[in-house]
Formats: C-alpha cells, structure tokens, sequence
C-alpha cells in the first residue's frame, strides 16, 4: 500500500541551475521507477542557513511530495547520504490530516484568491518509542 510522503532536502549553494535540475530529476526519476507518484513539488529557492553546514551558510531548499511504499524511503535516503550535493534532507510520513493539510496548502498556491488556509498545519506522523 502506497502511503503518502514529504521531502525536503537542502543541496549546496554552489549548483547552476542545470546541475539543481539533474539532482531534482534524480530523486524525481528514483521515485518513478520505485513504483512511487510524485504528487507535487516546489523550489523554495535559495535561503540563508541557520548554521554553517560543510563551511556553507545558505543552500537550495526543494520540497518534494510523493506516495511509495514505506521500504522505499530507506532506499532514497541512502541516495541522499551518497550524494555529494545533498546538504541535509528530512522525510516525513503524512497522516490523513497531514495530506488534506498540504492538499490544501497546494490548492491556495494554485489559486492564490481562495480563502487562506488559517488553521495550524497539523504534525507529521512520528514514531514513539516506549520504555518498559
């Protein structure tokens, strides 16, 4: 059963636009050919860092959202710790709320006139760890 992802990753300050595009359609393509969907996807462009990550104080951030299977995940952050290029990434698992919340979110970028979405974005899907 597919599940419904969120990832962000930061890549180095140093790519032309070309090179952020081949790493984009990397991780894109890897999807694809896992028997993910990429649903959506967004640049939110170059940012300031909030500390100096590999002597780098600013990076470009992508935001990509996709239904796999839960083993897949292992498999694309392996490809992200591989390359050279990924800063920091981080992938969340979206509960049903967490996916009408992006749904909505992406809906009011598409259609910036509709009404804001004005409630708090709910919290991704963490596991918890019990001790006995």
């Amino acid at each position: 059963m597919l599940k419904q992802y969120e990832t962000v990753f930061i890549a180095t300050p140093v790519l032309s636009d070309v090179q952020m595009k081949d790493a984009v359609a990397k991780y894109t393509d890897l999807i694809k050919a896992n028997g993910g969907e990429v649903v959506y996807e967004e640049d939110w462009g170059l940012k300031q860092l909030a500390y100096s990550i590999q002597h780098k104080t600013s990076g470009f951030y992508y935001l990509i959202e996709f239904k796999a299977e839960p083993e897949f995940v292992a498999t694309l952050e392996t490809q992200y710790r591989r390359d050279e290029r990924i800063l920091r990434y981080l992938t969340v698992a979206l509960d049903k709320n967490a996916a009408a919340y992006a749904e909505k979110r992406r809906n009011n970028k598409l259609n910036p006139k509709a009404a804001p979405v004005e409630e708090e974005a709910p919290k991704a899907e963490e596991e918890t760890v019990t001790e006995e």
